[in-house]
């Protein structure tokens, strides 16, 4: 009773902050995202009779994953403990969707190793409830989450672009997404940007279908600058940026390459290109630490 599966992170371009369930991480929005090729975590469950508590690779919060594991275990009515190990190729908890990615592939792996037959829709389910965008990551390409359930509106094929990771800070961020969904309600602006977003929402689906970068590039940024504006006027606030966060945002808006910023919960920066300007991309942002994704499949076992 043993499998392996890969899950990349996403970036999301519609952003989710705020929940109107926390427990069963709903979100108060739609969200739409792009799994990130270079950033995976991949992971190994191994169910066996001879283990007397769940095992889990150090490093990670066990508490959690366990607490993941029993829904799982739960749906397959298995009482086994398992061995769990994880491997990140990026730097875990930094605002790279990292838990995404985990909760992903963790579903994933455990689900099959319990010999559960589940749809990509009721993996997408499971994995919401070890961390929202989690489910953002089981399907492919580029993908949509409303309500319980996330799909692929377009394949990691339909469109040549990147997103170039520029890494500010790779520690542990103070704050956990978790804690700042919480709080998200408490900004006077949190329903200000929830009425703006049907119409963000139209224009984003709008311009991934058309394949436009300019109007891609122009609403990823105004949605990120309103969820950060939530963040840093809900109470407590939150300033995830640092200096260097916005020294690249005056970098990027100058415009010298057709390239656009968004920034999740933490201080990395994500640049948006299409992949013919890749290289200028680059060269702009030179002497600084950069991690480069193309659109990439969701979970899978490997």
């Amino acid at each position: 009773m043993k499998a392996t599966a890969i899950a990349p992170a996403n970036i999301a371009f519609i952003k989710y902050w705020g929940r109107v369930d926390a427990a069963l991480r709903i979100p108060s929005n739609p969200s739409i995202s792009m799994n990130l090729s270079a950033c995976t975590t991949t992971t190994t469950v191994e169910f066996s009779p001879g283990l007397k508590h769940d095992v889990i690779s150090e490093g990670f919060d066990a508490a959690r994953i366990t607490a993941h594991l029993n829904r799982l275990r739960e749906r397959a009515g298995s009482a086994l403990f398992c061995r769990v190990e994880t491997h990140n190729s990026f730097p875990a908890s930094a605002g790279i969707a990292s838990s995404a990615s985990g909760f992903a592939a963790l579903t994933v792996a455990a689900a099959a190793a319990l010999g559960l037959r589940l749809s990509e829709r009721e993996l997408a389910a499971f994995a919401r409830l070890g961390s929202g965008s989690a489910c953002r990551s089981i399907p492919d390409g580029f993908v949509k989450w409303e309500g319980e359930y996330a799909r692929s509106l377009y394949p990691p094929d339909w469109w040549d672009v990147r997103d170039i990771i520029v890494m500010v800070e790779s520690t542990t961020k103070k704050v956990s997404s978790s804690e700042g969904h919480d709080k998200a309600a408490t900004s006077p602006f949190f329903h200000k940007r929830l009425d703006a977003l049907p119409r963000r929402i139209a224009r984003l689906e709008r311009a991934l279908n058309e394949k436009n970068i300019q109007e891609l590039g122009e609403v990823i940024e105004e949605e990120c600058l309103d969820m950060h504006h939530v963040m840093q006027t809900q109470s407590p606030p939150l300033y995830y940026w640092t200096g260097e966060t916005v020294n690249i945002m005056e970098l990027v808006k100058k415009r010298t390459v057709p390239a656009y910023f968004t920034i999740d919960a933490g201080p990395n920066a994500h640049v948006i290109c299409e992949g013919k300007d890749e290289a200028r991309v680059v060269e702009l942002l030179k002497g600084r630490t950069l991690i480069i994704n193309k659109p990439a499949a969701g979970a899978h076992i490997i």
